[in-house]
């Protein structure tokens, strides 16, 4: 490896990915291979010898791109966004060079401390009280695991971890039928099992209903199980649904419950004071997820863990052996024992590059635009006579069929309209099932997409649509 050119490789990459955001508009958006097209592209084997950089590059450039469903395209609707904006892709290049393993103060003591400093610039754009403190967590799904784990220890008298859960009456966590399936994989991970996650059905507006978690609580304390906690959504995967976070951060309370918010998406456009009605209450909640790599622009992964009292999750996930202690050094914080994984990544370098480079204000502003480009296109499809708007927009995201007269299997119908816009390929959505039907979901959020988007958007989705 002495001969390898760092530098040439190093600007050769980077001219790429240039190009690469320079010319997204131009390629499809999800990947139009074949399942088993990219794979025969690659060698059986490893190979013996080392390989010429050259090689490895044409072939990176040839292969690899061609089988990439394209998360940075302006028109990719999908999902939820994925973004990267350029002064993240730089700070993420800066890391890696570096490559720290930052799982304690003394290990990385620039990461540690620029962390604390991002989590709180980061409380402070959400309008957070003072007293949530955080760390980065890879994705919500580890943060809603270790809430999960942290339910589970506070019901237990913190001795589930050295006792084990065998002799132990069931734990019930409480949540909407309308929450992430990650809520779900987290009673898995934590043991608690997946029929002690307790759905709660939702009102006219998709909302848990107060008065049926009580009684489910209620319910489960004279059956002799031991309700442990409780997840708030705020800002659904399917339809955007939002549950009443101060209604039920109360009742969490009374009961003693632990309440853990999961605003993955929504979180972001709490940088916008507008749009904070959708979490009131929340400053009663004990933890807080949202991810600054989806809306924020914030390249994966990236997702801010806020909680009120950090000593319960550190009672939860500290392990000290010998060889992790620091001696010497008062006041330190090892973000390590604030996590499931010991590994941890400089992720605090991209928020602290992204928020400077932005500002808030720059990125109030685009958030600002994609709910009203989101909420203008809803409006174009609900004037057209064979569009039907399902939900409406919640932030940028809504659903809509196609519903023209004398067609009986609308669901049949608008699967084959999103497989068919998606194999066109100028623009990416997909599809959901909302109150037993489907429907097809739009979402506006990708980084750098300008309101022209919107109108190829109208344009495919009609197009394709009368043409079935």
């Amino acid at each position: 490896m002495s001969d390898f050119d760092l530098r040439f490789w190093s600007h050769k990459a980077a001219d790429w990915t240039a190009d690469y955001h320079e010319s997204l508009d131009e390629r499809p958006v999800r990947a139009q291979t074949q399942p088993g097209d990219i794979a025969k592209q690659i060698a059986a084997v490893p190979p013996e010898q080392a390989e010429a950089m050259e090689e490895i590059f044409s072939d990176f450039e040839t292969i690899i791109p061609e089988g990439m469903t394209h998360w940075q395209h302006p028109r990719f609707f999908a999902y939820f966004p994925s973004n990267a904006s350029p002064a993240s892709i730089i700070a993420e290049q800066l890391a890696a060079a570096m490559s720290a393993q930052c799982m304690l103060w003394q290990t990385s003591p620039s990461a540690t401390e620029l962390e604390m400093k991002m989590v709180d610039w980061l409380r402070q754009a959400l309008g957070l009280p003072e007293d949530f403190q955080g760390t980065f967590q890879d994705t919500a799904s580890t943060a809603t695991l270790c809430a999960v784990l942290t339910m589970r220890e506070r019901a237990l008298d913190w001795k589930g971890n050295v006792e084990g859960l065998f002799d132990k009456a069931p734990l019930r966590i409480y949540a909407s039928g309308r929450t992430h399936s990650s809520i779900d994989k987290a009673l898995w991970v934590a043991g608690l099992g997946q029929n002690n996650l307790v759905k709660i059905p939702t009102d006219d507006n998709f909302a848990m209903k107060p008065d049926d978690l009580r009684a489910a609580i209620k319910k489960d304390r004279e059956a002799g199980l031991i309700p442990a906690g409780v997840v708030i959504c705020i800002g659904g995967t399917s339809i955007g649904a939002c549950d009443d976070a101060a209604a039920i951060c109360a009742i969490a309370k009374e009961e003693g419950l632990f309440s853990h918010v999961d605003a993955a998406w929504a979180g972001s456009a709490m940088i916008c004071p507008e749009f904070r009605y959708l979490w009131a209450g929340v400053e009663d909640a004990d933890s807080i997820v949202f991810n600054p790599h989806k809306w924020l622009g914030v390249s994966l992964e990236c997702s801010a863990h806020f909680v009120k009292d950090p000593a319960t999750l550190v009672r939860t996930l500290a392990i000290q052996p010998e060889y992790l202690k620091t001696y010497g050094k008062d006041g330190i914080v090892n973000f390590s024992e604030w996590s499931v994984t010991l590994g941890r990544r400089f992720r605090a370098l991209k928020v602290w590059f992204m928020m400077r480079a932005h500002g808030l204000e720059g990125l109030r502003t685009m958030i600002r635009n994609h709910v009203k480009w989101a909420v203008r296109l809803a409006e174009q499809l609900r004037a057209q006579n064979d569009f039907e708007i399902v939900t409406d927009p919640i932030l940028s995201l809504f659903s809509f069929r196609y519903a023209p007269d004398g067609v009986e299997d609308l669901d049949a119908l608008n699967l084959k309209l999103v497989n068919a816009i998606n194999d066109d390929g100028r623009i990416y959505l997909t599809q959901s099932v909302h109150e037993g039907q489907l429907v097809i979901r739009f979402m506006t959020g990708q980084f750098e997409m300008e309101e022209k988007d919107i109108d190829i958007a109208f344009e495919t989705i009609t197009e394709i649509a009368r043409g079935l």
